[in-house]
């Protein structure tokens, strides 16, 4: 089964605010096994519009990913993000 990957694109408004996602959002992606590949950190924006914070997270599966967001643990670290920022978010299965 290929692996899949939850790819943020994030501008923080609000980081007083935001930092309360930040704390809760990852024990939905433990609880559904995943990995933090890339959180923040230098980039180069090469094409399109970009957005200052960028993050990649691998799942087991698009299932796991899925069911990562639409769970309760993280859809309740969600409504604390709200107000704090902008995000782009798709869930890609890999190869």
């Amino acid at each position: 089964m290929p692996k899949a990957y939850w790819i943020a694109h994030v501008t923080v408004s609000n980081p007083d605010q935001y930092k309360f996602y930040a704390e809760s959002a990852p024990e939905a992606f433990k609880k559904y096994g995943a990995t933090i590949l890339a959180r923040g950190g230098p980039h180069q924006q090469m094409e399109g519009n970009g957005r200052p914070r960028n993050v990649v997270i691998e799942f087991p599966s698009l299932q796991a990913a899925i069911d990562c967001y639409n769970s309760p643990e993280y859809q309740s670290a969600k409504a604390k993000r709200k107000g704090a920022g902008e995000a782009d978010i798709v869930l890609v299965e890999g190869i």
